[in-house]
């Protein structure tokens, strides 16, 4: 059976290191938008042959390349080439660099990997990243119990992305959508309710995101998905679940995602003090 290709504007990450660092920034960036897109990593680009591969990949594909390439020959072959073959480019690194050295008065090392080394903590980011990735939309309920945080709620509620972010911090987070008609898995009515956090968003918010989803993929405008009844039955429903379960509930509306994932890591914090 072969695998269906991905959809949506192509976002390649490119870096000297992980690429931890550019993938946490486009996830938490790409969240603010409703609009399809995917995500590519190219990790270790650390000379001017690889840097330009990626740029005649992204070329072919028609790619956003984000990158945090602190080896200065390295990012302008990448630029240049870029340029040539008219790939838009994301600098997250350079510009910030620039500004610290010029306000320190100091050379930076430009050496590629010092962003992250390997220590414990880098490590604990990476298992925590690809734990979010494998625990996703409520995949491989059978292993959530090992999660630290477990994000639940009904469907274009920031889940994925906050559970991005909050991986990127450390915590092992998987998420679990509530899908009208159907009982919530019991492998998450099982968890411990300190690790639960229950999502919700204003209504009015809520539909415009789902109408607009609806339009990207060309659905009758009608559908249940995005009818307003339904949509505050289906909220209604989960709200009493989110009560009768005792999980804490953050409301994600008007926010950004590292804003709501620190709103998320103080209760956490609060719990453990």
């Amino acid at each position: 059976m072969t695998q269906s290709r991905p959809t949506g504007k192509p976002v390649f990450v490119v870096s000297d290191g992980t690429g931890d660092t550019g993938e946490a920034v486009i996830q938490a960036t790409m969240a603010q938008f409703h609009v399809d897109w995917h995500l590519r990593r190219f990790g270790g680009i650390r000379n001017e042959g690889l840097a330009r591969k990626v740029v005649a990949e992204a070329a072919r594909v028609g790619a956003l390349i984000v990158f945090t390439l602190v080896d200065k020959r390295v990012a302008q072959t990448l630029l240049r080439e870029a340029a040539r073959c008219d790939v838009p480019t994301l600098d997250v690194l350079g510009g910030l660099i620039a500004r610290i050295a010029e306000v320190l008065k100091a050379e930076p090392r430009s050496q590629p990997g010092l962003l992250h080394g390997f220590s414990d903590d880098y490590f604990r980011r990476v298992e925590a990243v690809e734990f979010a990735v494998r625990h996703d939309d409520g995949a491989n309920l059978r292993t959530l119990v090992a999660a630290d945080l477990v994000l639940t709620g009904v469907s274009r509620t920031s889940k994925t992305p906050l559970s991005m972010y909050l991986a990127q911090r450390g915590y092992k987070t998987g998420n679990v959508p509530i899908v009208p008609g159907i009982d919530p898995p019991k492998e998450l009515l099982d968890l411990d309710a300190r690790k639960v956090i229950a999502l919700i968003v204003d209504p009015s918010l809520l539909l415009t995101v789902r109408q607009a989803r609806v339009r990207a993929l060309g659905a009758a405008p009608h559908t249940h998905y995005a009818d307003p009844e339904a949509l505050l039955e289906e909220i209604r429903v989960a709200r009493r679940l989110y009560r009768d379960r005792g999980w804490r509930v953050v409301d994600i509306s008007g926010r950004a995602v590292e804003e709501n994932a620190a709103r998320i890591l103080r209760l956490v914090e609060d719990e453990t003090s």
